[in-house]
């Protein structure tokens, strides 16, 4: 916009952040968390998906939503651009591949660059866009060709601002690192490394965060079962505003594409040295629980240890021993045969306790892609869970909710895992659609999980049981991260945190400096560094958005109320909890976005391999229906 041009800032003006959609409109998700603001085609010329801006509210639009104006580009988000290469009537441009981006990107003659027409490449954005003039730009990297293997995950991490690299202060670190536990790093740690603890994850793991160990024990009178839950201490190496934790923080968690992944920490770090693997000591937290023969914790323990894992397991191996216990692989594993089975017993006592509480048991079917060493994709297939899978998840609910209770026994700020109950309105939707099913959902408004528990039960069998376990998982709020405990719903806990993935999340390792804190009779109170940029966008809906808003709100008016309260007690413990809420806010939304890179990668790859089937006919189920086509769910 010409300066001419611009309306004059008015009071009632607000900020907030351009969502464009690949229809040519967009919205302005506003800072306060309110409604979001329509933008038409015109108004999206002068902006770019992600800007911050000032928006004016002018009326609503047809469908009554209201329709603002942009007054002001208060921040450009984009800096460089990832697109294809093309010629259109003699212009080169780039076309981005980011579709809420609607604007051709003009290259000129210089700017082309060593790029090739058809090129993906990325563009370093020179002239931004307004109402007068169309963006400028100049390749800055070529990426390759666009059929060219794992050409999807390059511009995915690019589209999406995943930061794929570490930063050289961060390798420098890593390599100084022992290769190994040193005879120092023992001191104040129970040594646990003459107990048969093992690892059980998928054949293609790398980063083993957790070991499991299970035995019968008597608890008074009560006959009960010992499970230890040992957990990679990558606090004791990572530590708060170095290197390594500021680029931990940056992407607060590891991203996983089919045959890649771009993890959290350095593979020094992921897949060595607080690995825990096979037959060498490593240092871990623990979480010692007993637990009676009705699944509930009768105490627990955490403590700073030390451990030497005796086996490392496959979840397939897992469960043909167990379903199997003559078979060849129960032979193989033979010494392990009574600790497996001890797992699996207390497996059974907190499935039931899980069913009987009212978790809701999702059975989501997972594909993987098989790619041979090109990266030509073979096939594609369900990834089959079993009770081995199972197994083991048990094991962590039961080490995440002792981790919860904890820091709530000794009132220490962290950040909870938190899944609120879905909304009034989607329950009422959930509900019309039920009706014409037959099906009914109890609970009144307020459905409790044991609820939909009942109707995950009644749904199960049928030939629709898979759109309707969608449907029901659509009404479901999105889980977050926060220091304020509000439950999960999903799961039936009154207090649940993050403890047991250290290695590839970020609130895991921000609980385990909060619980070393409270064992050394310390308090732990994290600090933003300034030179790590946050992550503060906001979701669409939920409590998310209400604590995205309230962060927003908080960095605006810290000074003013810094300078009101003085530094009083109360300032001080409420600048802390603000604090954490920003850290809940940033692993939250990176959270979101490394989904959303990932269901983008698979979405590529599916769409590439479908095209050598064109032709093929296949049975499937309708699971969707948009404007622009169907969602269908391949038999």
């Amino acid at each position: 916009m010409r300066k001419s041009d611009q309306p004059i800032t008015r009071d009632s003006d607000r900020m907030g952040t351009v969502q464009g959609h690949r229809d040519g409109f967009g919205f302005v998700v506003p800072d306060d968390g309110g409604e979001d603001i329509f933008l038409t085609e015109r108004e999206m010329a002068r902006v770019m998906h992600g800007d911050r801006v000032s928006i004016r509210v002018l009326g609503t639009d047809r469908r009554g939503r209201p329709e603002g104006q942009i007054v002001e580009v208060l921040v450009h988000a984009n800096r460089l651009v990832i697109g294809r290469l093309l010629n259109e009537n003699g212009v080169l441009i780039v076309a981005p591949e980011d579709k809420r981006i609607g604007h051709d990107i003009l290259i000129p003659p210089r700017g082309q660059g060593m790029a090739k027409l058809g090129q993906v490449v990325s563009v370093e954005i020179i002239d931004y866009p307004d109402s007068y003039r169309q963006a400028v730009g100049r390749v800055v990297e070529v990426l390759g060709e666009i059929d060219d293997p794992g050409m999807e995950i390059e511009i995915a991490v690019r589209k999406y601002g995943v930061p794929h690299t570490f930063s050289p202060a961060a390798l420098k670190e890593a390599e100084a690192l022992p290769n190994e536990v040193t005879q120092d790093d023992l001191k104040g740690r129970v040594d646990l490394r003459d107990i048969p603890l093992m690892t059980i994850d998928g054949a293609d793991a790398r980063d083993f965060d957790d070991a499991v160990y299970c035995e019968p024990v008597q608890y008074g009178q009560i006959k009960a079962w010992r499970l230890i839950v040992a957990i990679a201490d990558v606090a004791h190496y990572v530590k708060p505003g170095h290197p390594l934790d500021k680029d931990a923080l940056l992407r607060a968690t590891s991203v996983y594409f089919p045959r890649r992944v771009i993890p959290m920490l350095p593979e020094k770090i992921s897949n060595g040295l607080c690995s825990l693997n096979p037959e060498v000591d490593r240092l871990c937290m623990v979480c010692d629980a007993v637990v009676d023969q009705r699944g509930e914790i009768l105490a627990y323990q955490f403590y700073q240890g030390v451990m030497h894992s005796a086996q490392r397991f496959t979840y397939d191996t897992v469960w043909e021993i167990l379903s199997n216990t003559r078979g060849p692989e129960a032979v193989r594993f033979a010494q392990f045969n009574e600790q497996l089975n001890h797992l699996y017993q207390l497996y059974k006592i907190l499935f039931a306790a899980r069913e009987k509480r009212g978790a809701i048991d999702f059975e989501t079917v997972e594909t993987q892609i098989i790619s041979n060493e090109l990266g030509k994709i073979l096939r594609i297939e369900p990834r089959l869970r079993n009770d081995a899978h199972r197994l083991i998840e048990e094991c962590m609910l039961t080490a995440n909710v002792c981790a919860a209770n904890f820091l709530q026994k000794h009132h220490h700020l962290s950040l909870f895992r938190v899944h609120g109950e879905p909304s009034v309105e989607k329950v009422q939707t959930l509900k019309q659609v039920l009706r014409t099913t037959g099906l009914h959902l109890t609970g009144n408004e307020k459905p409790h999980p044991k609820d939909f528990a009942k109707l995950m039960k009644e749904i199960k069998g049928r030939p629709d049981a898979s759109t309707l376990q969608m449907l029901i998982l659509r009404s479901m709020q999105q889980a977050i991260y926060q220091p304020e405990n509000e439950g999960h719903f999903g799961l039936s806990y009154p207090a649940y945190a993050h403890f047991t993935s250290p290695i590839r999340r970020y609130p895991d390792l921000l609980v385990h400096r909060s619980i070393k804190a409270i064992l050394s009779k310390k308090a732990y109170h994290p600090h933003l560094p300034e030179d790590v940029p946050m992550n503060l966008t906001m979701p669409r809906k939920g409590q998310g958005r209400a604590n995205a808003a309230a962060v927003k709100q908080s960095q605006q008016d810290a000074k003013a109320r810094a300078k009101r309260a003085g530094n009083t007690k109360g300032s001080k413990e409420g600048a802390a909890l603000a604090v954490w809420a920003q850290f809940g806010v940033h692993c939250s939304a990176n959270e979101r976005r490394a989904d959303e890179a990932s269901r983008d990668v698979e979405a590529w790859l599916k769409c590439y391999y479908m095209r050598d089937h064109l032709g093929q006919e296949y049975a499937g189920t309708i699971t969707g229906v948009a404007n622009f086509g169907l969602f269908v769910q391949l038999e």
